[in-house]
């Protein structure tokens, strides 16, 4: 249905295979935080405020270290720049937005709603009301990841450790990656960025992300550029 109530709802249900991974993810970050010694209170607050799984942990981790906030905040930008990369992607498809949307769906923009909005926004046919879909899909994992942290912080240690629901975080990672690997550049960029990933895992403040997702993006270029030329 090409309407703002039919996309909305068709971005709800494209994100909720991937929400399977986030619903465990959530509940270790509230778990997590609590052992932090963070407060019930602010450990939900990051969520709602930063709503950002990966950079929430470490900051949670920096506090209890009692690290400078400046120290805090710039670690948490450092991560999350990744998200530039995604803003920069979807910017040809929410230009002509009213700031209202584009302020509500910067707020919205995370891995696993800008994989499936994206994947979308490059589907032939009429876009009018696509930045509705990006809302629901949105708004499905903002719902789920305060629900889920609220989860953790309440069950805190009654959650078995031999649970092992850490590895939920990679499967969920994998199931918005494959879908997109449809060409040599795209597959090519995912294997040079999961080696740089590798190779530069022990670099500070999580710099390692930054420079896999830099050689992936050189690596996908080079290889389309390479095609255009022969």
């Amino acid at each position: 249905m090409n309407t703002r109530t039919g996309e909305f709802w068709s971005g709800v249900r494209a994100e909720l295979p991937i929400l399977v991974g986030t619903i465990p993810f959530g509940l270790i970050y509230g778990v997590s935080a609590l052992s932090q010694r963070i407060s019930a209170v602010f450990a939900q607050a990051m969520s709602g405020i930063i709503f950002a799984g990966s950079s929430q942990f470490v900051v949670a981790q920096l506090i209890n270290a009692t690290v400078p906030v400046a120290i805090i905040v710039v670690t948490g930008v450092i991560i999350n720049l990744r998200h530039i990369l995604y803003s920069a992607s979807l910017a040809p498809y929410t230009r002509h937005l009213p700031r209202r949307w584009k302020v509500v769906l910067a707020y919205l923009l995370t891995d696993e709603a800008y994989a499936v909005t994206i994947l979308h926004y490059r589907t032939p046919g009429d876009a009018t009301h696509r930045h509705w879909y990006f809302l629901g899909a949105g708004l499905a994992l903002w719902m789920t990841w305060q629900l889920s942290t609220a989860a953790g912080v309440f069950l805190g240690a009654k959650i078995p450790a031999a649970w092992s629901l850490d590895f939920t975080l990679s499967l969920t990672f994998i199931a918005f990656v494959i879908p997109v690997l449809k060409d040599r550049a795209s597959i090519i960029a995912a294997l040079v960025a999961g080696v740089g990933a590798v190779a530069a895992y022990q670099l500070p403040l999580h710099l390692g992300l930054l420079v896999a997702t830099a050689l992936g993006i050189v690596a996908g270029v080079g290889i389309q550029r390479m095609r255009k030329a022969e």
